[in-house]
């Protein structure tokens, strides 16, 4: 005995794009894969790690949707410490031409940092100058847990 077929379904042509956004393919001619990549305005910024298998070393990347295929590593020599604090950063969009980079607060005396402060580091894009934004320290009874209190630096 045969079974029944499946009844055919009509097939429809895909739905129009109400959207007037297209697809960019970016150039993969970053030293490492992005961390975090964020659009700021008619700019792309993300990190990569730099460094070796043993230590990271973090580094800012930016391209324009202009020119997709070109990145520049966005840094400066007082930069340096600053990417050396922060374990595991993350980019977040931050108010108007700011970025925000978040991550864990290195502790300088062990082989293995752990993180027991989260720090919340803000770039200014015109004049390309961080400032600390806010924290939460995890040391002592007060920052742990739930109730963890963040310590915002203005607003």
């Amino acid at each position: 005995p045969s079974s029944p077929s499946a009844p055919s379904t009509p097939s429809l042509p895909p739905p129009p794009c109400t959207c007037s956004e297209s697809w960019v393919t970016f150039a993969s001619n970053l030293p490492a894969k992005p961390r975090s990549p964020i659009l700021i305005s008619d700019s792309v910024f993300a990190l990569c790690d730099v460094g070796s298998p043993w230590r990271s070393q973090w580094k800012l990347f930016t391209c324009t949707l202009n020119n997709h295929n070109n990145w520049v590593c966005l840094e400066k020599h007082e930069w340096a410490d600053i990417f050396d604090l922060i374990k595991r950063p993350r980019l977040v969009r931050g108010d108007g031409n700011k970025l925000l980079m978040i991550g864990g607060l290195k502790s300088i005396f062990s082989l293995n940092p752990s993180c027991s402060t989260m720090l919340i580091l803000r770039l200014d894009l015109e004049k390309l100058e961080w400032e600390e934004a806010g924290n939460d320290s995890g040391s002592g009874n007060e920052g742990e847990g739930e109730g963890a209190a963040w310590r915002w630096i203005d607003e």
